[in-house]
């Protein structure tokens, strides 16, 4: 039986309000520590600890006769998607772009979730949808652009840009695949239980990604006390609270009310970013803002 949205009390809102600032911490994070531990060793070390404190919480899953493993093909990409390359994706943008870009860029991930649910997922898209659509890509590029379109032009985007529009490609198909769902419910009900069966499998495609980086890349991590509160932060809160809270919310909520608090995390991003990084947003980030958050009350009204 599904949970029917309820009204937004100061509670639900509460736990709405607390993933994006987390999320936005985690890209403020990301890029105070770029120089001290390669991106793809952050992202599994970072689920490493986020498995460790999960795991007595649903320990059973892992058992031989638990239904993840009938599932175990559809949580393999599951892990990929949202664990493995998703935040991979990340940590790679934010070695060359501020987390108010990276988090404005991802941000149009509802742009993405369309157009893949159009052409992968058999989805009907409404003309309101394609207009919130546009809307949305017009911040994106706008951001791209850093407020002069001549540079779209000519093509000169940093590498971050382009990696965290790959990784809101990944977070839109893993997305669909939340929503088109076969698993047993005892699984999908359980918080714990659902996080517990993409992590096993998105710390093995992490761990893998980051030998890639060890065998390839002049990989490095400068353990030290700023480091190791860095991955602790970022393996609790983004990792495990917001997940916990974020779905929560979303059960009493509804996707689609819950779905416009997550254009909070940019300018959560903006205001962690002057205060921690001194990289101040400029007139542009607030025009992509409005642009990226319009275009999204559009598509989702009915």
């Amino acid at each position: 039986m599904q949970t029917q949205p309820q009204r937004l009390t100061p509670l639900v809102v509460f736990m709405l309000v607390v993933p994006p600032l987390l999320w936005a911490g985690n890209a403020v994070v990301g890029r105070l520590v770029r120089e001290l531990v390669s991106p793809l060793t952050l992202n599994f070390v970072r689920w490493i600890i986020a498995f460790v404190i999960v795991l007595p919480l649903a320990a059973p899953v892992l058992r031989r006769d638990s239904a993840l493993w009938p599932h175990w093909r559809r949580y393999a990409l599951l892990g990929l998607l949202g664990i493995g390359l998703y935040n991979a994706f990340q940590y790679l943008a934010l070695q060359t772009s501020t987390p108010i870009n990276v988090t404005l860029v991802g941000s149009s991930a509802p742009l993405w979730m369309l157009a893949t649910g159009a052409l992968f997922f058999g989805a009907r898209i409404s003309a309101r949808e394609v207009g919130g659509a546009l809307l949305s890509m017009a911040g994106v590029l706008l951001v791209l652009s850093r407020g002069e379109w001549r540079q779209l032009m000519a093509l000169r985007l940093v590498p971050g840009d382009l990696y965290m529009i790959l990784g809101s490609i990944a977070w839109a198909f893993y997305s669909w695949m939340l929503a088109r769902t076969h698993e047993p419910r005892g699984v999908r009900q359980d918080w714990s239980a659902f996080l517990m069966a993409q992590l096993v499998f998105g710390i093995a495609w992490s761990g893998a990604l980051a030998a890639g980086e060890w065998t390839l890349t002049d990989a490095h991590i400068d353990l030290g006390w700023p480091l190791v509160a860095a991955m602790l932060f970022i393996g609790i809160g983004p990792a495990v609270l917001a997940y916990r809270c974020w779905g929560t919310a979303v059960q009493r909520a509804g996707p689609q009310a819950a779905s416009i608090f997550m254009n909070l995390t940019p300018l959560f991003a903006a205001v962690l970013s002057a205060a921690f990084l001194r990289e101040l947003p400029h007139w542009y980030h607030g025009a992509a803002f409005l642009l990226i958050v319009g275009g999204i009350v559009v598509a989702s009204r009915r």
